[in-house]
């Protein structure tokens, strides 16, 4: 069965950027810290990573995510997404417009702009897709940013939460909590190495 999963890093005081981000500094200061694990050579580092983008049937993300990974200084072949663990899952972009051209144009990429519910149910349609090709479950993966992942917790469609705990305090940056509707969550898994501390919930 298809899932809808967010996935993130975050620094141990909630943020997921640190200070001042923009186009040439898209982590903003210090954050670069919170993605150590995923180039990590940890055995433990590795295999979260490898599992976690190996279930990616379809993965959703916001414009203002979409014009830094797709900006000249985003992703390479060396820092896309899964960082060369996992094939080309279906990119869901959820913005008010589709840009007026793409960079990445070997990525396979749907702009919708009737929200993030319809971009949800494209994303959902697309895994469904890839699990049936493929023989097995995949699932959508919500890489953020922090507003789109704290939206789709508030409106329901999130079904598991995993939290890549990175040992840095920024003081200040994005959050990726500001309030909204409380939800309960029951922990299923935990990993620690050097690098974060990989935290799974199930959201109710």
């Amino acid at each position: 069965m298809t899932r809808i999963i967010a996935d993130i890093s975050v620094s141990l005081d909630g943020f997921v950027t640190g200070p001042d981000p923009g186009p040439d500094n898209g982590l903003g200061t210090g954050g670069e810290a919170l993605h150590t694990w995923a180039f990590s050579d940890d055995p433990e580092d590795r295999r979260v990573l490898r599992e976690a983008t190996a279930r990616s049937g379809a993965v959703v993300l916001g414009r203002h995510l979409f014009d830094l990974v797709d900006g000249p200084n985003g992703w390479d072949d060396k820092s896309g997404y899964g960082a060369g663990e996992v094939g080309k899952p279906a990119f869901i972009v959820v913005t008010s417009s589709p840009p007026e051209s793409v960079r990445l144009t070997d990525l396979d990429w749907t702009f919708v702009t009737t929200g993030l519910h319809d971009a949800v149910t494209a994303a959902r349609e697309r895994a469904e897709v890839a699990s049936s090709d493929s023989r097995k479950d995949l699932d959508v993966v919500l890489m953020g940013g922090g507003a789109t992942i704290g939206s789709a917790l508030d409106a329901g469609l999130v079904d598991a939460l995993t939290l890549h705990l990175a040992p840095v305090v920024l003081g200040a940056g994005t959050p990726l909590f500001t309030g909204g509707t409380p939800r309960t969550l029951v922990q299923r898994s935990v990993t620690s190495t050097t690098t974060a501390t990989h935290l799974t919930y199930d959201v109710l």
